[in-house]
């Protein structure tokens, strides 16, 4: 028994140090390297099946040709997209190049965007564009529960299936893990084509439990889009608990819509491996049919994924804080910053340039929570501006500068967001939308108290800056 209980010690030693020459040779960013390591030297078994679950990188394996699909939707969107008159702004040129030279996301103009800041706004305006819908419905979703939300949202959908509408479903199988096959099944036995977003089973495709779509793109028949921070479920109405919901999502007619419509059909491919390129998903763009009047207000659809070569959303989020003259503001419900983004903000501030960032006071992760406060003393020094929002949850994702650029979409300013999910943003170049989403944040920054009121950074006792500093080691796998 003796010589089991060491050949045991041994065999568990050699898979340790496998696994840590697995992460070194990875050559990821030298903080989650470390995290990593930590977590595998002081989590004895766990540290195993965290790493086995959460850890193991996926970028190099490109799980689908996506060069390849960029260059085929690409094609598409350019044989059915004309656009009169495309002029770009100067300013932002190198912004825009960024993105449409990484990751193929062209600049639309010609778009009408309506603003929704809580469930109230947007459920029914997501309703009623499904109701009027005649050609096809395409969703990627995150969260879709089984409660009054998510079932009226089902009820909708199926209606249109038996219309005869065509109606793509995806949604994250990790985020909606609460939500039982049946549900999903109603609606698959009514003609919806549904799929989960790698779908995590045990021993198959455990280590992807780590990689999630946590995009929400809508397109209905590809005239009209939504993208946001809202998922399917009763809490994006009601919130919890005694906390209110606070969200921003975004309806979106004109140009931008191709790029949406472009997205999902990249994430159709890597669930169904149908290529669809039809004329008849890229129609005509409203401008053409008068529903939309001509403006400059040009879109460029983002994604990021762990499959890209670069984190193109993180890199465009540093570019704005580097170009910024005058201001940056950004909501975020989750802090845990890259280095790059990090420096980017201290820079900025430093430079002059108003940052302000804003969180919830009362997070509903608190290891999250925790290692926040870390990173807000970087960044405080700086003289970065921190604001907590106290009226509810707030579940914001968005950005402005210099009243013009902005962004709203699914990433959070962190980890996760910029490295393994499946996002995607659409950053605006307008003065009169800017303004828009400026005043959406101000109002915001109206139910908000600052650090000065929360907490004094300098007199937080030491067990707590201990214990936040430790959580931080861990903030990469959070």
């Amino acid at each position: 028994m003796i010589y089991v209980h060491w050949i045991g010690l041994v065999l568990y030693g050699l898979i340790i140090v496998i696994t840590m020459v697995t992460v070194l040779l990875d050559n990821r960013q030298p903080s989650k390297t470390i995290a990593w390591i930590l977590v595998l030297m002081f989590l004895p078994i766990l540290g195993i099946i965290l790493y086995f679950f959460f850890g193991q990188n996926t970028r190099k394996e490109r799980i689908i040709s996506e060069q390849s699909m960029d260059q085929l939707t690409k094609r598409s969107m350019l044989e059915f997209a004309e656009q009169r008159n495309l002029q770009l702004p100067e300013s932002n040129r190198s912004l825009i190049n960024l993105f449409a030279n990484q990751s193929l996301a062209l600049p639309f103009k010609d778009n009408e965007v309506d603003i929704y800041v809580n469930g109230y706004e947007f459920f029914p305006a997501f309703l009623k564009a499904i109701k009027q819908a005649k050609s096809h419905i395409h969703i990627v979703i995150y969260i879709m529960d089984d409660d009054p939300v998510g079932n009226l949202i089902a009820d909708a959908l199926i209606d249109k299936a038996r219309e005869g509408v065509e109606v793509r479903l995806i949604y994250d199988d990790v985020g909606s893990w609460k939500t039982k096959s049946a549900f999903f099944e109603r609606m698959r036995n009514e003609g919806i084509e549904i799929h989960p977003f790698l779908p995590v089973r045990f021993p198959s495709f455990t280590s992807k439990v780590n990689y999630r779509n946590h995009r929400k793109i809508i397109v209905i028949d590809g005239k009209i889009g939504f993208i946001g921070g809202m998922n399917f479920a009763l809490r994006y109405v009601k919130g919890t608990g005694k906390q209110p919901w606070r969200d921003t999502h975004l309806r979106i007619r004109g140009g931008a819509v191709y790029g949406l419509q472009r997205a999902f059909l990249i994430d159709w491919y890597f669930v169904d491996r149908t290529l669809i390129t039809s004329h008849h998903y890229y129609p005509s763009l409203p401008t053409h049919q008068s529903t939309v009047k001509t403006n400059n207000c040009l879109a460029q659809v983002v994604t990021s994924n762990p499959t890209s070569q670069w984190p193109d959303i993180m890199q465009g989020y540093v570019r704005i804080l580097m170009e910024a003259k005058t201001y940056v503001y950004m909501e975020s419900p989750y802090f845990l910053p890259t280095e790059p983004i990090v420096f980017a903000m201290r820079t900025a501030a430093i430079t002059g340039v108003d940052v302000r960032l804003m969180i919830p006071l009362h997070s509903d992760a608190k290891l999250v929570q925790w290692s926040t406060y870390s990173y807000l003393k970087e960044i405080l020094e700086a003289g970065v501006k921190v604001f907590f929002y106290k009226a509810g949850f707030n579940h914001s994702k968005l950005l402005v500068s210099d009243d013009f650029v902005s962004t709203c979409g699914s990433t959070n300013i962190d980890f996760r967001s910029f490295d393994n999910n499946f996002e995607a943003n659409v950053f605006f170049y307008d003065r009169d939308l800017a303004l828009r989403i400026k005043e959406v944040y101000l109002n915001d920054e109206a139910d908000c108290v600052t650090m000065d009121e929360v907490t004094n950074l300098r007199r937080v006792p030491f067990l707590y800056r201990l214990r936040d500093s430790i959580v931080r080691l861990l903030s990469p796998l959070l």
